[in-house]
This record gives structure tokens, C-alpha cells and sequence, in this order.
């Protein structure tokens, strides 16, 4: 599955989750805008919806002229903007709700799946299949992770998986380790 290219023409996302694009650009917000302007996004709203390759194309833009650390920065808003179920209290579940909340805040055909499998008491992966660039997907992991960090966790690390694929060499997913 090639970035920034939707799985579906019909796909929508929220005006909650674009406005991620915003937040994670922090005191750039005008410039983030404008990028979204001139890629079909105008005056994101909370609870209207948006083009999904509309979208995709800003993240295009800003990966070849902003860089990856942008787009880290964005991921790490989505949790604080987008819808995402409210029962979580552990960081498994917090995990595993990414792709609950992917498929809350958008609509209209096939998107793709973020899934978790646990691989011990204190570590996991998530293979990302969707349309996203890597950094976005890893900043959301890195998120979510921490913001549910058991107590006795000195520290959340999310590393890409260099043995796997990644979508951004064309491969179909890319695969996070994580652990705490």
C-alpha cells in the first residue's frame, strides 16, 4: 500500500482529525493552513468531513518540504484531537483502541487497520496498513503509549521495525516495536 495514496476514493476523515495537522505544526499554524488550503481542506471543522486524499496529499507536501519530524509532531496531536473510545485505562487497550478510533473518524470505504499484538508483559507491536506516512503513524503510537504509561514504566520506546517492510519503499505496512 503506497503512502499518502487512499485506499478508496470515497474515504472521508473528520474535522476533528484534520485539525491535528494544525496543532502539530504548533506556532507554524498559518503555514499549516495554507498547506491545507492548497490541498483542498478549507476552514477544517470539527464534526464536518474532509476528502481523505485531500488530506493526504497536505501530508505529501509537508513530508517533501517540511521533513519527518512535522509529521511525528502531528501524529502525536491525533489522540488529543480525534474521537477515540473513552474506556481505555491501560496501555494495551490504548494500543489496541488506535484502530478503533482510525476507523471512528473516518468514513465512506476501505481504510486500512492499525493492529496491536502484545509480544510479552512489557512490549508489543503495531503493524500500521494504511495510507499514512511512517512518522505520522509512529508519533500516534508513541502518543497513545505514554499517555496510558503504566507507573512502574521508566520509559516508553517505539522503534520501526528495519527487518519488515515500510510503506515508504512500497511495502504494504510497516510494524512498530514498542515497549515500557
Amino acid at each position: 500500500m503506497a503512502q499518502f495514496n487512499a485506499l478508496a476514493m470515497g474515504v472521508e476523515v473528520n474535522g476533528e482529525t484534520v485539525l491535528s495537522v494544525i496543532d502539530g505544526m504548533g506556532v507554524f499554524k498559518a503555514q499549516a493552513i495554507k498547506i491545507l488550503e492548497e490541498n483542498g481542506v478549507t476552514n477544517p471543522t470539527p464534526g464536518m468531513w474532509y476528502k481523505q486524499q485531500a488530506w493526504l496529499d497536505a501530508f505529501k507536501y509537508i513530508a517533501e518540504e517540511i521533513g519527518p519530524s512535522t509529521l511525528f509532531n502531528i501524529g502525536r496531536k491525533i489522540p488529543e484531537n480525534a474521537q477515540f473510545p473513552t474506556d481505555i485505562d491501560n496501555i494495551k487497550e490504548a494500543l489496541s483502541a488506535i484502530d478503533i478510533a482510525y476507523h471512528m473518524n473516518h468514513r465512506g470505504g476501505e481504510i486500512g487497520h492499525y493492529t496491536f499484538e502484545s509480544t510479552g508483559q512489557k512490549s508489543g507491536l503495531v503493524t500500521c496498513n494504511n495510507p499514512y506516512p511512517c512518522d505520522f503513524d509512529k508519533g500516534i503510537i508513541e502518543s497513545m503509549a505514554r499517555k496510558f504509561q503504566p507507573a512502574d514504566s521508566i520509559m516508553i520506546v517505539v522503534s520501526h521495525d528495519q527487518s519488515a517492510e515500510c510503506r515508504t519503499n512500497g511495502g504494504k505496512t510497516c510494524i512498530y516495536k514498542v515497549t515500557w
